[in-house]
């Protein structure tokens, strides 16, 4: 498979999710920028493709970043915009919908464990 391929593949799906409704949700994470040490963030927003989250030390568009659920793994993302203190970023692997899933269920606003 080509790097074309794959790439246009991402890009549709990060393009349908960007305009699936996102769970504005608050969920405390680990942000580190490439070359630098990981800082206390919290997650404002996920979705498939990404999220945002608060940064409050410019991240640079383009730079690669690892940001660290509570009981997951590291997620490598790239950076893709900062902004008066928040940061939007993209993972370089789509994230899996059962994650994704599992992740909001355990920090929705009201507090109410969802199946």
């Amino acid at each position: 498979m080509s790097m074309h391929n794959t790439l246009g593949r991402y890009d549709i799906a990060s393009q349908e999710d960007r305009s699936a409704p996102r769970t504005r949700i608050m969920i405390p994470a680990q942000l580190r920028a490439s070359g630098n040490r990981a800082f206390q963030t919290v997650v404002n927003d996920l979705s498939l493709s990404g999220f945002s989250a608060t940064a409050l030390n410019r991240m640079h568009p383009g730079s690669i970043c690892w940001m660290t659920l509570p009981g997951l793994e590291s997620l490598q993302a790239e950076v893709v915009w900062w902004e008066n203190g928040m940061a939007g970023c993209a993972f370089a692997n789509l994230l899996s919908p059962i994650v994704h899933d599992n992740i909001l269920a355990r920090y929705r606003n009201d507090g109410a464990f969802k199946p």
